[in-house]
């Protein structure tokens, strides 16, 4: 495997690892209050857009690491939109 590619592959572990707690702590809360919907709106978008890039240029690992940030990022959005109101309330 080509090294550049490798790195990429590091890259795209660590930074799709990031959105894993958050997912489990929101389903687990089922509370998801304090998360920004227009960030997470902002944020799934581009993962997307770089999802695509990925396509375009044939990039295994940016296509990979991006789908799959991409899939954790709309499941936090889904779950803003069903638990964002404190469940108190």
């Amino acid at each position: 495997m080509d090294p550049i590619e490798l790195l990429g592959f590091v890259a795209g572990i660590l930074t799709t690892a990031a959105y894993v707690p958050q997912v489990f702590k929101t389903w687990r809360l089922k509370t998801a209050g304090d998360i920004s919907l227009l960030m997470i709106s902002l944020t799934s978008s581009g993962i997307f857009l770089w999802f695509l890039y990925g396509l375009y240029i044939g990039s295994l690992s940016v296509m990979i690491a991006n789908f799959i940030t991409c899939m954790l990022t709309l499941t936090v959005l889904v779950m803003k939109i069903r638990y964002g109101k404190n469940r108190q309330q």
